[in-house]
């Protein structure tokens, strides 16, 4: 078992600075501040080495924290979708609302090609989309893998909820599905 680390001083500090003139939730009591330590003389630095009240943050305090990671895509791997959304998918059945065949394109042109698509299908809220990238040579095709490490990347990936190789009447194994999440604030 992990122990948590408590906050700091100076944490416990900026967090009451920030959260001042929030209002608590109804039924719910509010913290009462606590008093600001006195501030050093002009040119001292604190005893406890914090930034002196008032002064400039700290460049780790500044800084936004990360988005959380999302988890890596995989074709083969159950997705974080209800088991008969993931069931039609995988089987093909759900309904195509685009597709896009990247066949004989070379890779910046195929990347630049599937990022327009996906963040256009996105924005025009189609949520199923049949990606063809061809099987290659022998099966080892360019494409065919580098298609799903661009869907794990920026800015792809926040848009996508789930990826499946496509059924043999879709491309089979030269094809994805792709299930791409619902735009915040549309209607479902």
């Amino acid at each position: 078992m992990t122990r948590r680390r408590l906050p700091s001083a100076e944490e416990i500090r900026l967090w009451r600075l920030a959260m001042r003139d929030a209002e608590p939730l109804p039924g719910r009591a509010a913290h009462p501040p606590e008093p600001e330590p006195p501030a050093p003389p002009a040119g001292q630095a604190p005893a406890d080495g914090a930034k002196p009240a008032g002064g400039p943050l700290s460049s780790v305090a500044s800084r936004p924290a990360p988005p959380p990671a999302l988890p890596e895509l995989d074709p083969q791997r159950p997705a974080g979708i209800d088991r008969r959304t993931d069931e039609r998918l995988r089987r093909g059945r759900l309904d195509i609302d685009a597709r896009i065949d990247l066949h004989g394109m070379s890779q910046d042109e195929a990347h630049g090609a599937l990022v327009g698509f996906l963040l256009r299908c996105w924005s025009d809220q189609r949520r199923t989309v049949l990606v063809i990238t061809g099987k290659g040579q022998r099966g080892g095709g360019i494409l065919r893998s580098a298609v799903p490490r661009w869907l794990n990347e920026a800015p792809l990936r926040p848009l996508v909820l789930t990826v499946k190789h496509a059924q043999p009447r879709h491309g089979g194994e030269g094809a994805l599905y792709v299930l791409l999440k619902r735009r915040r604030g549309s209607p479902s």
